[in-house]
């Protein structure tokens, strides 16, 4: 899909939208308030250098990107608890398309490089398609303005991806299928009852989670300016808040287990710089997917319906320790390497009915896993997670969730959680 066709595209889905939230407007008639909108925005955006050495190789930086989304807003009349905690956010469900190859990479010859050879080409990012679900967070709302914050998630589609033969040096994106993750903050101008322009600054991130390599991942940053289809705003504006006191404060206890996948940076390093050029595996694009199981043992205080914070035991078992035990004893390094290690961490998860947002950053107790490994310590002694998770009340309150878990926001593995939450005490 080339620039021209993927725009066209977006404008023609940009319409549709906003003609289908019109056409159900006027199907309800003019008394009734609906719940749905929509918004369509532009963003010009700069890559983001991570590192040291991203800044060696990334030389183009510009890009852009068109969103059109459908959005959803509960009302006062669905008298929801949740929903007056947030003062009525909104939910959004879009497609987003970054124009990317403007983002280029070229790297120098280096001695560090090892057996790696320079290639005579400049490499590109390539355009992505991304299918996302936002939230909206208003934390001021008047008769002409709002602002807030604004999370999404979502799954990106990258035609141009990392390739030892043209693209040898993309190291941004190493897969076609991507996990994304946005935030932004933001301001609206009501100029109209249902119209408004909005704008702000938003960042948002594509890689594919550790589930192959390479895996810098694109880091994206900018303003963004749209318009927006609110036929709800004036409802909401005059809203006068009401307070739910049917949630009791309470004490509980979380465990869960999850299963990942995750594929070694050290079988990458091998590849790309140790390994003579000609051979089957030189700078090659396919590695070998390993399973990293965890546990968690945590005790939390939901101390509001939408809120609850925590500390907790992780527990991580590394498949792959043996594989990185003779990745490193061939390079001549004899170090510890064992398959299980363990921290504690700060956690802290947001709750919206059944839906909810966990995050956490932890410190290592133990745990030894090799030269890369200790390498990423040494910098930075923390991990981080970052997940959603959907909760069956019917069977206990048990959640399954989807998690990232991170060294310094680059992932480590991408894992599948189950939990099951222990109240141990209520309050008054």
């Amino acid at each position: 899909m080339d620039k021209k066709t993927g725009g066209m595209r977006l404008a023609v889905l940009c319409a549709a939208v906003l003609a289908v939230c019109l056409a159900g407007e006027k199907a309800r008639g003019q008394d009734s308030v609906p719940h749905f909108g929509a918004s369509i925005s532009l963003m010009p955006a700069r890559a983001l250098a991570v590192d040291r050495y991203e800044r060696m190789w990334l030389k183009g930086k510009d890009a852009f990107s068109v969103s059109a989304e459908v959005l959803y807003s509960p009302l006062p009349s669905d008298s929801c608890g949740y929903a007056e905690d947030y003062n009525f956010p909104q939910f959004a469900v879009g497609l987003q398309y970054d124009f990317d190859h403007g983002v280029t990479m070229r790297r120098s010859p280096d001695p560090a490089w090892g057996l790696a050879q320079a290639v005579d080409y400049t490499s590109r990012m390539g355009n992505i398609l991304t299918l996302y679900s936002k939230f909206l967070r208003p934390v001021a709302r008047s008769a002409k303005w709002d602002a807030g914050y604004a999370l999404g998630i979502g799954i990106g589609y990258s035609r141009t991806k990392y390739n030892p033969h043209n693209n040898a040096d993309n190291e941004l994106i190493g897969s076609r299928w991507l996990v994304y993750f946005s935030a932004s903050l933001y301001a609206t101008w009501h100029f109209d009852r249902k119209w408004g322009v909005r704008g702000g600054l938003r960042f948002f991130h594509h890689s594919n989670g550790a589930l192959n390599r390479p895996n810098k991942g694109a880091n994206m940053l900018g303003p963004f300016l749209g318009v927006v289809y609110e036929p709800y705003h004036e409802t909401l504006a005059r809203h006068k808040k009401v307070s739910h006191r049917d949630f009791r404060k309470y004490l509980y206890m979380n465990f869960t287990g999850g299963i990942g996948a995750k594929t070694l940076n050290e079988d990458w390093m091998k590849t790309q710089y140790y390994t003579p050029p000609g051979e089957p595996r030189y700078r090659t694009g396919r590695f070998r997917m390993y399973a990293a199981w965890s546990f968690q043992a945590d005790i939390m205080c939901r101390y509001a319906r939408r809120w609850a914070t925590g500390v907790g035991f992780d527990l991580f078992c590394a498949t792959y320790a043996n594989r990185v035990a003779q990745v490193d004893k061939a390079d001549g390094w004899d170090l510890k390497h064992d398959n299980v290690s363990y921290g504690i961490a700060l956690k802290h998860e947001v709750f919206y009915r059944r839906i909810s947002a966990s995050m956490e950053i932890g410190r290592y107790l133990y745990r030894h896993l090799g030269r890369d490994d200790n390498e990423v310590r040494k910098e930075f002694p923390f991990y981080e997670r970052i997940g959603v998770r959907y909760a069956f009340p019917r069977l206990a309150g048990m959640q399954v969730g989807l998690n990232v878990k991170a060294h310094k926001f680059k992932a480590d593995f991408t894992e599948f959680t189950l939990g099951v939450p222990l109240v141990l005490a209520k309050f008054k």
